[in-house]
């Protein structure tokens, strides 16, 4: 379980300093229908004689690696920051405390 808090003072390359960012899990965005690959596949797929290219099957991996967007409140300056892989994932949970009792 990894838990990142959801500030973080880090170096901005715009500030040229550090400063405080605004930490969110990076999503892919919606893929586009206009790059060439695309539009090479559509119509080579077009008509009659099925599926004309490979299918990926054999999946390897059971986990992602989690990219972090990091975002200056100053100068509104965005980076990526990717971490190692993991399982779960939590942006701002509850920290851990040493020594404290178990509540129910």
């Amino acid at each position: 379980m990894v838990n990142v808090p959801k500030v973080r003072r880090t170096y901005c390359k715009k500030a040229k300093r550090h400063t405080i960012h605004k930490v969110t899990q990076y999503k892919a965005g919606k893929a586009s229908i206009h790059p060439q690959g695309k539009r090479r596949y559509d119509r080579k797929q077009r008509g009659y004689g099925g599926q004309t290219k490979p299918i990926f099957h054999k999946k390897a991996k059971t986990t992602k690696k989690i990219v972090l967007r990091l975002e200056c409140t100053e100068t509104k300056a965005r980076k990526m920051l990717p971490l190692k892989r993991c399982k779960h994932f939590e942006l701002g949970g509850d920290k851990k405390r040493k020594g404290q009792m178990i509540q129910f």
